[in-house]
């Protein structure tokens, strides 16, 4: 059976695709692209993250990402499980922490990203965690909550540094590459990109946001997945086949709810 290319990391119920969504998921199947997962950035606006899971080929997460921890800074595990039920829902978060742009207050995000790893562990499903100039304390974070009672991560559009990678992948984390690993500049990234795990790499657009060189300054979406795992392929020494292969294989390994082809 041939492999398939999987966008493990959209948002599709972004203001951005507004005016042609439907346009927007059919030129993704035109390429290729034979499953999506669409990301919870709020859990107050989880429903319309979901009502786009209906789809057979696009699932979904529920989550807060650390911009929005403020919204609800008592977010609990019981809050997360309360959406796991549901068979379309496939991972906990985006969440983490994003010490960049700090539009939640640190301690906030530390807390709401605790109670998600909390739900992560008592689901089984995998944690999708955003990370952004908060090594130490991410990697402290990761750690304690391991040590804790294991749980599964998925380090999405990685680009921090190369200790808390090794801290995450010592933890078993899976990584995603994204647009950025085509870059001009971004050789940092692609530094990175050469020393995941090779069984455990995943690849995304992040769409609206992130489009891959030759799209880049555009609004980005799934139908320019390839570039990524062209990249990725160009960077591993893979054939483009192999990367979909193994990136396919991974996948389903991380996001074991969705059924396999």
């Amino acid at each position: 059976m041939n492999a398939m290319l999987i966008d493990s990391h959209v948002n599709l119920h972004a203001p951005q695709f507004e005016g042609d969504r439907d346009e927007v998921i059919a030129r993704a199947r035109a390429a290729g692209v034979g499953l999506m997962v669409n990301i919870s950035d709020k859990v107050s606006g989880f429903a319309a993250v979901r009502a786009l899971a209906d789809q057979p080929d696009i699932w979904c997460t529920v989550g807060t990402h650390p911009h929005e921890a403020k919204e609800n800074p008592g977010l609990s595990a019981a809050d997360l499980l309360a959406y796991v039920d549901d068979p379309r829902v496939v991972g906990i978060g985006e969440t983490g922490l994003d010490f960049h742009y700090d539009l939640s207050p640190r301690d906030v995000q530390a807390q709401v990203f605790r109670a998600h790893v909390a739900a992560a562990r008592e689901s089984g499903l995998p944690l999708v965690v955003h990370t952004r100039e908060a090594d130490e304390v991410m990697g402290r974070i990761l750690e304690e909550e391991y040590a804790a009672g294991p749980f599964r991560m998925l380090m999405h559009c990685y680009t921090s540094g190369a200790e808390l990678a090794a801290r995450a992948a010592a933890l078993g984390a899976w990584f995603s590459v994204s647009g950025i690993a085509t870059f001009k500049a971004a050789e940092d990234v692609r530094a990175l990109v050469r020393d995941m795990p090779a069984d455990r790499i995943i690849v995304e657009t992040d769409c609206p946001y992130l489009a891959p060189v030759p799209h880049r300054g555009r609004r980005n979406e799934p139908a320019f997945l390839l570039h990524v795992l062209a990249k990725l392929a160009e960077l591993r020494g893979w054939s483009l086949e192999e990367a979909e292969q193994r990136t396919e294989a991974a996948f389903f390994d991380l996001f074991d709810r969705i059924p396999r082809p």
